[in-house]
């Protein structure tokens, strides 16, 4: 643990003890125990089933694609597979609930202890997996139509989730975010969610605590559907120095859940916590335990894609690229592409610097994402070059991209047309310093007096002179010479 991972209070030092229960829609056309689709952006009650709607008699049935995600997911992370799994009923009353229980695993779930790595500024961080269970999701409550009254979605109710629960191993805000990147990324490759966190196919309960270092685990509060990452960062370092200040006031943290407002930025209230007791799991009557075989998770693991970790692995090795840049690239699985796109015309580290710097930056701006991105891979390689064979500076190419991406244009066709290419002609680079030199005798009296820092000033000028097309390498050594006759 880093100093930077420490809360400094009015009474020393604190340690924020984080983990997290992400809950992933699984991709699956119908729900969990029903025919009944789980399209988003349906009407409200048009997805329902008799099963959904907890009508009586109605018996689930298993969905096999949804066991078959749970076990890639196990896999991507290394996880240890349960070949013989338990459904239980999870019993609460909610208006959501239409059953009154959830059918959920507890004691015996399809996946068991795994782990995460994370790519943190001071190392590789390994974080505990501790289960992934299958369990179908409730319904939603609205008040939108009108304050007065609760309005009752059931389109979500029995849809197929899975919660990947992490052991307590998180120790600030970074990485909890990190963790929660990182996981998004695994899913999104092996296809087992597509990680849209604004649609809620993936949120988030921080489990939150703080204690002295050494001191035994504090006394922790559930954050409740956290909906994305940066809310996840800013709930968590809120809470924990919530709970910080109330101890050091000499008050005492009580178990509950809280809700993140992201207006305010800050947890509330929002009931007591519960714990396992309270929800009188029983193994669901209408479930027959779920068992298969290893010739099953051999087959599965066979279909399984190269992994984000694998990806960096060779990213280093086959394109010498530091683990920093090869994190980046792999973090989302449509920067790999399109990076993979790139390196086979473009050289592998000048793809990665412009990659993830000018073209992340312009994309940002217009709040677009790279599969979108106005300038295919192909272009930006046709750029690139451009900049390797020295027909245009990095000077040059920036405002070439930014011109692809009004015009749409080729590069080549840009520097072409605006007559934009590098002047690497000596002799025409010592008339522009000659040039210079003339128009500044006493700079050039006070340089070989000894003043050094003035050849940025004559850099520049020559520069400017030559509208910036000037091979920056060819000036600087033909200056050093003259300056130095």
């Amino acid at each position: 643990m880093t100093k930077t991972n420490m809360i400094t209070g009015n009474t020393g030092e604190w340690e924020v003890i984080i983990g997290l229960e992400v809950h992933a829609q699984l991709t699956t056309e119908s729900k969990l125990f029903s025919g009944a689709p789980t399209a988003f952006g349906a009407e409200p009650n048009a997805n329902v089933s008799f099963v959904d709607a907890g009508m009586p008699g109605m018996l689930p049935v298993i969905n096999e694609k949804a066991i078959e995600q749970a076990v890639r997911t196990g896999l991507a992370i290394n996880a240890q597979i349960n070949k013989k799994s338990v459904f239980d009923r999870k019993n609460y009353f909610y208006p959501d609930l239409p059953q009154g229980y959830q059918i959920s695993q507890f004691l015996d779930p399809i996946v068991g202890k795994g782990e995460v790595l994370l790519d943190m500024k001071d190392g590789v961080k390994k974080v505990g997996v501790t289960r992934i269970h299958i369990e179908q999701d409730a319904g939603k409550s609205l008040h939108e139509y009108n304050p007065k009254y609760t309005y009752i979605d059931l389109n979500r109710a029995g849809v197929a989730l899975m919660e990947i629960v992490s052991e307590p191993d998180m120790r600030s805000a970074d990485e909890a975010a990190a963790y929660l990147k990182k996981l998004r990324a695994i899913v999104r490759y092996i296809g087992a969610c597509d990680g849209d966190m604004e649609k809620g196919n993936m949120r988030c309960d921080a489990n939150v605590s703080v204690r002295k270092p050494g001191d035994p685990l504090g006394t922790r509060c559930e954050i409740k559907n956290v909906n994305s990452i940066r809310f996840l960062h800013k709930a968590i370092e809120f809470e924990a120095m919530r709970q910080v200040e109330i101890l050091e006031s000499g008050g005492v943290i009580h178990q509950e859940t809280r809700l993140f407002d992201s207006d305010k930025g800050e947890t509330r209230t929002m009931r007591s916590k519960e714990d396992a007791m309270d929800y009188r799991y029983f193994p669901d009557p209408d479930l027959l335990p779920l068992e298969f075989d290893q010739a099953y998770i051999d087959a599965i693991r066979a279909t399984l894609p190269e992994l984000p970790d694998q990806k960096k692995q060779r990213y280093m090795e086959k394109f010498g690229l530091s683990a920093y840049d090869a994190g980046v690239i792999v973090a989302e699985q449509e920067y790999a592409v399109y990076f993979e796109k790139l390196v086979t015309k473009a050289e592998p580290k000048l793809a990665v610097s412009w990659m993830t710097g000018e073209l992340f930056g312009r994309l940002n701006k217009l709040g677009v994402d790279i599969e979108n991105s106005p300038i295919s891979a192909e272009k930006f390689a046709g750029l690139l070059a451009l900049m390797s064979d020295n027909t245009i500076s990095g000077k040059i190419a920036k405002d070439v991209l930014d011109l692809m991406f009004e015009t749409g244009k080729d590069a080549a066709a840009i520097v072409e047309e605006k007559g934009m290419k590098q002047v690497t002609d000596t002799g025409a680079i010592e008339k522009v310093i000659d040039e210079v030199m003339a128009a500044n005798p006493d700079k050039v009296a006070q340089y070989r007096g000894g003043k050094d820092k003035l050849f940025a000033f004559f850099i520049g000028q020559v520069m400017k002179a030559s509208g910036g097309k000037a091979n920056p390498a060819a000036v600087n050594e033909l200056l050093k010479k003259k300056l130095n006759a």
